[in-house]
């Protein structure tokens, strides 16, 4: 039984046969394929001679119809930012309904009552499903760090007749039925470049290149054999493969197209949340409008919510999440604080920091800061760029400004310490062993270096901490023609020898040995002495292991740096070496 065949039946299921030409304008199929599919289902003994449905027809139809349902809800939506802060897309309310609820009550009407709903972020939120609409909850841990694909691979087992959906769609009519009797995947009839597939006119969906525009992906998806099959395989080989970056929908695709057939539906009729100003133009009345993030704003600029536009989540930083957003014409970066930040940063002390740099042209002034939860806003520097850490003029400029900042000789009330720090982020670990089995060992090496470092004169002063490249910003001014440059993101930053900011930069690098020397030599303008050398050795010795711990904490919040977390482990062992034959070699 071909779709178009499929077709026939499912039309015929809801409605009786009066005339073949009726049958085309219901199923949208020619008179020609009408007549071709009548036949060849008489002949199979689906139909019979007063084209009814047979009883073997109906056994095919309940065969093929839907069993279960899975719901995808364990994704943090970056681009909700600053609604996720505290309510997960799935449990976002329009016209007083929440999204996923609307889901599973559609999903009800249709006669689908086996769900799954695999959970993430924020996973306590949906316990109540449980009570509310029996459904089976399967927590994904991994949600931080694996998209969608990795969630469906959890519950790859119950793929058998089934909807798969994202908890983020409000659909205007139930896109679920009772009866279906072939795989699809739905997508709208509207265009746009971020869609990867588009419907031909036998109704495949065949991929499209980068630059080309395709039907806008709903993420809908019914699939039973032999789809099904394809899928669970393709979710176990990729899954297996660690391919993070997938969405599920990549199992679809064999060559150049989906394996599925498409349905498509009109725009009109359902809305994808991903967005702030979505939710506000669907339901400007909700409840999920109003967030501490939004009031803050509002206050500092005297504006109204509806003249916060343009909102778009920026990049999430290892620390923070931020988002650009403008007001009255111009744009503006708001900094929310990440998971488990309150644990790591005093931002009291940030305030002063902030109060004490003030108007030194080191950095932007901020509109606004809370000294108490970490929010932040500041101007949105235009043309910007990072330090290229590869290229030489930059590295230049930048240990140039570094330099003149250590020679303010700017005092705070606080220190950073290398070691109390380290301490600290261990005990976040609550008792669970370093992944590294020589850990203990590396650290009584590191510990070690502390005598010679601390027996040496430092000048101690306001150190910056974090600089690393990706810190130093280099922007040309709206009207202007010449590049600036200025230190931003100023969290850790405390009393310390001001050298130490060099150490951060090699180790935030993951430069080599003769990669960190030059970056010293650019920084001394090649004056360097052997035993400030060996301490700065020391140095990046110490804060290798440092941000080790400190990734380790992040690990365990399900934030995963991957290769960073390695080099640090490797910084602190390798340095502790190339720190002790310098030492030595000055005795």
């Amino acid at each position: 039984m071909n779709i178009q065949e499929a077709d026939v039946l499912r039309t015929l299921l809801e409605k009786p046969f009066v005339n073949q030409r009726i049958l085309s304008e219901e199923t949208g199929h020619s008179l020609g394929v009408i007549n071709r599919s009548i036949k060849n289902l008489t002949a199979e003994g689906y139909l019979d001679t007063n084209v009814q449905l047979t009883k073997k027809a109906l056994v095919e139809i309940k065969k093929r119809s839907p069993k279960n349902a899975i719901i995808l809800a364990a994704g943090f939506g970056m681009r909700m930012v600053p609604i996720n802060l505290s309510t997960p897309k799935g449990l976002l309310e329009v016209n007083g309904e929440k999204l996923i609820e609307r889901v599973i009550r559609q999903l009800h009407e249709a006669g689908v009552t086996d769900i799954t709903v695999v959970v993430g972020f924020m996973k306590e939120s949906f316990e109540y499903l449980i009570d509310d609409f029996g459904v089976d909850l399967v927590i994904n841990r991994d949600y931080a760090v694996k998209n969608n694909l990795h969630s469906l691979s959890l519950v790859a087992d119950r793929i058998d007749n089934t909807y798969v959906v994202p908890c983020d769609i409000w659909c205007e009519k139930n896109p679920f039925s009772k009866v279906e009797l072939y795989s699809w995947y739905m997508v709208s009839d509207l265009l746009e470049e971020e869609s990867s597939v588009r419907v031909n006119r036998k109704m495949e969906l065949v991929s499209v290149g980068r630059k080309e525009e395709g039907n806008q992906m709903i993420g809908i998806s019914y699939l039973r054999e032999p789809e099904a099959g394809i899928v669970k395989n393709g979710l176990k080989k990729i899954d297996d493969d660690d391919h993070t970056e997938d969405f599920w929908e990549s199992t679809l695709i064999q060559k150049d197209r989906m394996v599925v057939q498409s349905r498509v539906v009109s725009s009109n009729d359902f809305i994808e949340i991903n967005t702030y100003e979505q939710l506000r133009e669907i339901d400007s009345n909700s409840n999920h409008l109003k967030s501490d993030a939004i009031s803050v704003i509002t206050s500092s600029f005297g504006c109204k919510e509806k003249d916060i536009v343009d909102i778009q989540v920026l990049k999430k930083g290892m620390t923070n999440r931020s988002f650009l957003f403008s007001v009255k014409g111009s744009k503006y970066i708001m900094r929310i604080p990440g998971e488990g930040t309150d644990q790591l940063i005093n931002r009291k002390e940030e305030a002063e920091v902030f109060e004490t740099i003030s108007g030194k042209g080191l950095c932007d002034d901020p509109v606004y800061i809370n000294p108490e939860n970490g929010y932040k806003i500041t101007k949105f520097l235009h043309n910007v760029r990072t330090c290229d850490c590869e290229n030489d003029e930059d590295l230049k400029l930048c240990m140039a400004k570094l330099r003149a900042f250590h020679e303010m000789n700017l005092q705070v009330s606080h220190k950073f310490d290398i070691f109390a720090q380290m301490d600290f982020y261990e005990t976040l670990w609550e008792g669970t062993p370093s992944v590294f089995h020589d850990y203990e060992e590396t650290k009584k090496h590191v510990l070690s270096l502390k005598d010679y470092v601390d027996s040496l004169d430092k000048a101690y002063s306001l150190t910056h901490i974090d600089a690393v490249p990706d810190n130093f910003l280099f922007f040309t001014p709206e009207g202007e023609t010449s590049e600036q440059l200025q230190l931003t993101d100023w969290e850790y930053s405390g009393m310390q020898d001001p050298h130490v900011d060099i150490a951060m930069f090699c180790i935030y690098s993951l430069y080599s040995k003769q990669q960190c020397d030059h970056l010293i030599d650019l920084y001394f303008n090649n004056g360097c002495d052997n035993k400030t050398r060996a301490k700065i050795y020391c140095y990046i010795s110490m804060c290798g292991l440092l941000w080790s711990n400190w990734c380790e904490f992040k690990r365990k919040l399900g934030v995963e740096f991957g290769e960073y977390s390695l080099r640090q482990y490797r910084f602190a062992k390798d340095y502790y070496k190339y720190a002790k034959e310098l030492i030595e070699g000055e005795a």
